[in-house]
């Protein structure tokens, strides 16, 4: 029974530096909470620059679950106002929508 719950604590490779540089933050909407309550998904800003395959290892070294699909897509800029006179930009960026397998589970929200 020891040896079960050591093989599954190194079940995934330590998280490298990079890891930590792919996914920037979580991205925290009604609709993401939902995605990761019912469907256990999660959605992360990466860096715009990251793949696929980068995503899905930095989720497993970082968090040490099983990833089971990734999808990616881009995220325009917005045009905005600031008060009434001035005009801005909101800034666009790659988002990644991550599935966990069934029987993972991840605590974005830790102590």
């Amino acid at each position: 029974m020891a040896k079960k719950k050591v093989e599954e604590a190194k079940r995934f490779p330590k998280a490298t530096k990079r890891d930590f540089e792919v996914i920037i933050e979580p991205v925290i909407t009604e609709k993401s909470m939902s995605l990761m309550q019912e469907e256990n998904k999660l959605t992360f800003k990466v860096l715009d620059d990251a793949n696929k395959t980068e995503v899905k290892l930095a989720v497993e070294r970082i968090f040490q679950a099983k990833v089971t699909d990734v999808k990616i897509s881009n995220v325009k800029a917005k045009a905005t106002t600031r008060g009434t006179r001035f005009q801005g930009s909101l800034a666009g960026y790659k988002k990644a929508v991550v599935t966990i397998a069934d029987d993972e589970a991840i605590d974005l929200f830790k102590d």
